[in-house]
């Protein structure tokens, strides 16, 4: 799986993690030339506290683009450690 924006791989993986129609990344694939820092969060009822990265490609930054739960719930478990995309990121096989 790829995760393409502006025609830029911004992260790549053979193994993703399916949850909601979302596949989840390991944070590892993210290339980290386009990851810049983002405070905003939100919650999930059964994943937990969600954080974020902003992209930034050419000087073009994608606010909040990608989400990740540090410490997610039990029941979400399988994601900890993995990255997912919003906001115009295309994930393509």
């Amino acid at each position: 799986m790829r995760a393409i924006w502006k025609d830029t791989v911004v992260a790549e993986s053979e193994q993703t993690v399916l949850v909601e129609g979302n596949h989840y990344f390991p944070e590892a694939s993210l290339k980290r030339e386009y990851v810049t820092f983002s405070n905003h969060k939100t919650v999930c009822g059964w994943k937990g506290q969600a954080s974020y990265y902003s992209l930034i490609l050419n000087g073009e930054i994608n606010a909040d683009a990608v989400w990740y739960y540090p410490e997610p719930k039990p029941e979400a478990a399988s994601i900890k450690g993995h990255v997912a995309f919003w906001k115009g990121v295309k994930v393509l096989a």
